[in-house]
């Protein structure tokens, strides 16, 4: 692979991130969660008066790590499905996971499609709806101390404005798009 380009938004610029900070019960479990895409990164971006948002990025050095990439599908949605419930992390081994995002986290269905009030097929069928955004999360160490801090680059309150607005044309879109796949079981 060689180098890997990754972008984080938040309130701070982070220079050294901390794999152990975030929720263990994320779509990926514990680590440090980033983006191949700037322009994914910046739709989800806060303000909070007083303070600058930045869109932090990073090289990922990806020689030596044992990288996973999943896609949508089977195995994804069970990764998924375990760390959503907090069971151990079933993939220890690798120090990068890099795939989909579950966009019932974004689009405001939080959870719903690992929360059991679905049945499996269609908690998958309802992941596998909408725009495909990938998000790489470093779980290691080893991984972390291969990540390079490049920049911060700070969002005006407009550019800002202008992601969200994006963020909720999609998230009306998805919210349709599930109601649908449901009306049809």
């Amino acid at each position: 692979m060689g180098k890997l380009l990754l972008y984080h938004t938040g309130l701070h610029e982070r220079r050294n991130p901390d794999i152990r900070a975030g929720r263990k019960n994320a779509d990926f479990g514990q680590g440090y969660y980033l983006t191949p895409d700037r322009d994914f990164a910046q739709r989800w971006a806060t303000e909070r008066k007083g303070e600058t948002t930045f869109v932090n990025a990073y090289a990922l050095e990806t020689d030596g790590l044992n990288i996973l990439e999943l896609c949508r599908g089977e195995a994804w949605f069970d990764y998924i499905f375990r760390n959503r419930a907090g069971q151990p992390d079933s993939m220890p081994e690798y120090d990068v996971i890099i795939g989909p995002v579950a966009n019932d986290t974004l689009y405001d269905l939080m959870g719903m499609t690992t929360s059991g009030f679905l049945e499996r097929e269609t908690s998958l069928r309802i992941l596998g709806l909408g725009p495909v955004y990938t998000q790489a999360v470093i779980k290691t160490n080893r991984a972390a101390a291969q990540l390079r801090f490049l920049e911060a680059r700070t969002l005006t309150s407009e550019e800002i404005a202008r992601f969200r607005r994006t963020v909720r044309a999609e998230e009306e879109a998805y919210q349709l798009a599930v109601a649908e796949a449901l009306d049809e079981d």
